[in-house]
């Protein structure tokens, strides 16, 4: 992951530099005051010629969903099968703060998904909905290969719409093992409410520090699980020497996530993430990390 704290011209060149370590994926944010998703997929995709790039994530109550379906059939089209599209609620707060609160976060998502997908189909959108309203819009230039969409959710109600309504979910920072094991029977439930077939991919982000700092890792761990609303202690990272980090890293592989995404904490993200890596390769049925479907538990 390109950190957000990260100036933005240093994107194209960490793009690079992940892709020639063998990173399957990097994946840039949106929070507020920080960078634009969109202009970032694009940098980091003009930077690269294989790396799949995800957005994690735009938030819903921001963009509107035929501007974010145009902004990305456009990418999908100049990059095919490279682009994963993340779409979440916000935060709340950062969304109050800029007039776009939404009164029901769960229908702005689900209607603002739909719609996308469907334009990004080649199809024409006809929404009345509680919170989108799209009437007879369709794409001059539908993506030939439609980039998966998928959320960012943390609790049971928007997991279980995100299985019946995404191609994917998102797991934030610090969620392991057994948060991965709690989310599966929403995400399974929801596609079995509505009767969807085909892969949905589970892409887990964690925090990752080579070698481990605990003056670094204690304020992210603190932080992250606050936002979760979980104890400290339960906070996952990846975290340790190269070894070790790595071993973590299959844990969540092996709980269920398709795809771990690392976000370094601490100085020298390139250098962290090549160590994990190599380190990851090196395990029985190991694998490239950045983006690399796991081996089967």
């Amino acid at each position: 992951m390109f950190d957000r704290d990260q100036p933005p011209e240093d994107l194209a060149h960490f793009a690079a530099a992940v892709e020639e370590q063998g990173a399957d994926d990097l994946w840039v944010v949106e929070d507020l005051s920080w960078g634009g998703s969109i202009a970032s997929a694009a940098l980091a995709l003009a930077a690269t010629s294989r790396l799949r790039v995800g957005i994690g994530i735009a938030p819903a109550p921001l963009r509107n969903p035929a501007l974010l379906a145009m902004e990305l059939a456009t990418l999908a089209r100049v990059f095919p099968g490279r682009l994963v599209a993340g779409i979440g609620h916000g935060v709340p707060e950062w969304m109050a703060r800029v007039g776009a609160a939404p009164a029901s976060p769960l229908t702005l998502l689900e209607e603002t998904v739909t719609t996308v997908r469907t334009l990004l189909a080649g199809e024409e959108a006809e929404v009345d909905g509680r919170a989108v309203q799209v009437r007879g819009v369709r794409l001059v230039h539908p993506p030939a290969e439609p980039p998966p969409v998928v959320t960012g959710v943390v609790r049971p109600r928007s997991l279980r719409l995100s299985g019946r309504v995404a191609d994917g979910t998102i797991l934030a920072e610090g969620q392991g093992p057994r948060h991965i094991a709690a989310a599966l029977p929403h995400l399974t439930g929801g596609r079995e409410a509505a009767a969807v077939s085909g892969p949905h991919e589970l892409i887990v982000f964690t925090h990752l520090n080579v070698p481990a700092d605990p003056e670094l890792t204690g304020p992210v761990l603190a932080e992250q699980a606050g936002w979760l609303g979980i104890p400290a202690d339960e906070a996952f990272l990846a975290a340790g020497d190269p070894d070790t980090a790595a071993a973590r890293i299959h844990e969540l592989w092996h709980a269920g996530a398709s795809t771990v995404v690392l976000r370094p904490v601490g100085p020298d993200p390139l250098g962290q993430t090549a160590a994990a890596l190599a380190a990851a390769a090196r395990l029985p049925g190991g694998v490239w990390t950045g983006g690399q479907e796991a081996p089967a538990p």
